[in-house]
């Protein structure tokens, strides 16, 4: 069986999350950099465009097949590897972690901190009106998270097992210290999260552990 290729950028959140889960189930694989900025993009080059089309990553290459979007990787992972299983068995647990993996991937995260979307705001703004952009939309989206946590977190996003929830919440939360959105408003996401970067698997998939990190960065 050919070891599994993943297509990553250091600082992406979805591949950061693919990282996670892949650590996560203990699965060995190759690490290819993309550089989403570098000379207009290395994700836009037609050697990348024939892996994902959408010229986005992550792109995971397993079992024969090529995997893009986060969330259904994980979904495939958990499908194919059961062990260290990363959904509840529950079926009410499974849909609140579907809903908090939902309201970061989908309700937070794209339209706020995409690589695509910032660049379209940094040609109408300066880079202090952008960061308050990200800001803004991260702090009215944790809002709702820290509302949603104070319902079903106990160590970890549900209960005191890592799911997807905070497999897809760590990388949220570095977006939100990257563009200085004030976490003091967000205790129980912050509690959540220093509990989470504890874990092996969650801190070899550090943006500053990758290949491709600058080395001013990774200081």
């Amino acid at each position: 069986m050919s070891t599994p290729v993943l297509y990553s950028y250091f600082r992406s959140s979805c591949t950061w999350r693919v990282r996670i889960a892949l650590n996560i189930k203990g699965i060995q694989y190759e690490y290819r950099a993309v550089n989403l900025i570098k000379d207009g993009g290395m994700q836009k080059k037609d050697e990348y465009t024939t892996v994902n089309p959408m010229q986005q990553v992550p792109a995971l290459i397993m079992d024969g097949a090529t995997l893009t979007q986060s969330i259904s990787i994980m979904e495939y992972l958990e499908e194919k590897y059961p062990a260290n299983a990363i959904l509840p068995k529950d079926p009410l647990q499974r849909a609140k972690v579907r809903e908090i993996c939902e309201l970061i991937a989908s309700g937070i995260q794209p339209t706020i901190q995409n690589s695509q979307v910032l660049r379209k705001v940094e040609k109408l703004s300066s880079a202090e009106e952008k960061s308050e952009w990200a800001r803004f939309f991260i702090e009215k989206g944790f809002t709702a998270l820290e509302t949603i946590l104070g319902k079903c977190a106990g160590k970890y996003c549900i209960g005191d097992t890592v799911t997807m929830a905070d497999i897809c919440l760590v990388p949220q939360v570095g977006n939100a210290k990257r563009f200085s959105a004030d976490m003091s408003k967000f205790p129980l996401i912050s509690k959540v999260n220093e509990e989470l970067v504890k874990i092996e698997a969650f801190e070899k998939a550090s943006p500053f552990k990758q290949p491709d990190c600058p080395e001013d960065l990774r200081a």
